[in-house]
């Protein structure tokens, strides 16, 4: 029995054991790059799922699965686990994000994937349940946690915000912006898109990954960075917490969703994830862009904001129960009633036992959404 090291191409993430699958469906007919296609969204939706794998499995995925070209990834510092000031550091690096092209040379398509919430990582679920905020002048307030995590500030010296936004914005760099996610990924892209001249861009995430995803072309917003913008095709996030009030969704709506929409943000079901932080009178948290809503049937909606957005209620208890013992039922079945590439792993039954204490966790599990992109109607 070999035992598989970290960091190599055979170490699968838990994400990876509770959905081991990699083939893009639209493999055969090529993805058609259209804001909310089911080829887009799909390859979007794998890629974000592959962002919680190591470098080596993502390097291998992307090239040889894929056929498409890997370009890098990136493991950033999450400023909420720096010490004081900006020089000592844990050990320990929590933002990732890999970015790949359609093909090596003259792409049309360059994706950016950032990792979402680890099940069994205290800090991720920490920052997802964070309510905190910084108000950025003139654009609104956003969730402190994911400035954080994008490497655009630290709650323990406030004022750092302002500087490391200002200071991104004039290329005037601290020392530890650039060891941010936001400026290793920025940086990066305006290279690529100097490279590739007919290439437009996408940024995807899931859960976690969702918020930095559109956290990043928003930042991007505030520091002007027209001719980057010019060349994004879109953004798809799935299962994404809210990152910020009204006042920043009507900004970034007015810029990213006219002429036609380019933000697009999917939820299934009971999934916990998108009902926080929580809108209402005391946080005023606001979802924004597109939402494509999946019941446990896999039929889509379009619609402003998710049914029962806040996630509480007793006259929604039943219901999210009985909808969690249906998910277990059919998490059984999927290998005979679609095919043996949707047959789900022990690990995933597991997660949907988990869901019948806590129905919203096992609804945020990556199956849900690929599935629900697949098999939905």
């Amino acid at each position: 029995m070999a035992i598989p090291e970290r960091g190599t191409a055979t170490f699968i993430s838990t994400i990876g054991h509770i959905d081991g699958r990699i083939n893009l469906e639209a493999e055969q007919r090529g993805i058609e790059l259209e804001p909310g296609s089911k080829s887009l969204m799909d390859l979007c939706m794998m890629a974000s799922k592959l962002a919680y794998e190591n470098a080596a499995v993502i390097n291998n995925v992307v090239n040889i699965h894929w056929k498409m070209h890997f370009v890098d990834f990136y493991n950033c510092w999450n400023e909420s686990t720096i010490i004081i000031c900006w020089a000592e550091y844990q050990k320990e690096r929590s933002t990732q994000v890999f970015i790949f092209c359609d093909k090596p040379r003259d792409a049309n398509l360059i994706v950016i994937s950032f990792r979402g919430t680890e099940p069994f990582d205290a800090d991720d679920w920490i920052t997802d349940f964070d309510y905190s905020w910084f108000e950025i002048p003139n654009i609104g307030k956003v969730h402190m946690g994911f400035l954080e995590a994008m490497g655009l500030g630290n709650r323990s010296n406030v004022s750092s915000f302002q500087e490391l936004l200002q200071a991104t914005k004039t290329d005037v760099f601290p020392a530890m912006a650039e060891t941010s996610a936001y400026f290793v990924v920025r940086s990066k892209l305006r290279s690529l898109l100097e490279e590739h001249r007919n290439a437009k861009f996408m940024v995807t995430g899931h859960s976690l990954g969702g918020a930095l995803a559109i956290l990043f072309p928003t930042v991007l917003l505030f520091h002007e960075e027209e001719l980057v913008l010019q060349r994004l095709l879109g953004v798809h996030t799935f299962g994404q917490p809210r990152v910020g009030n009204r006042e920043l969704g009507g900004y970034v709506e007015s810029k990213l969703q006219q002429p036609t929409p380019r933000y697009y943000r999917m939820v299934y079901c009971n999934d916990l994830v998108p009902r926080l932080p929580y809108d209402d009178k005391t946080f005023l948290y606001k979802h924004f862009g597109v939402c494509l809503y999946y019941d446990s049937f896999f039929v889509q909606q379009k619609v402003d904001e998710e049914p029962n957005p806040n996630y509480f209620g007793l006259w929604y208890l039943i219901p999210e129960y009985l909808t969690a013992v249906w998910e277990l039922a059919r998490g059984v079945v999927m290998g005979m009633a679609y095919g043996k590439e949707y047959k789900e792993s022990w690990e995933g039954i597991m997660m949907r036992i988990i869901g019948l204490a806590i129905p919203g966790l096992s609804a945020h599990a990556p199956p849900n959404y690929v599935n629900s992109i697949r098999l939905g109607t």
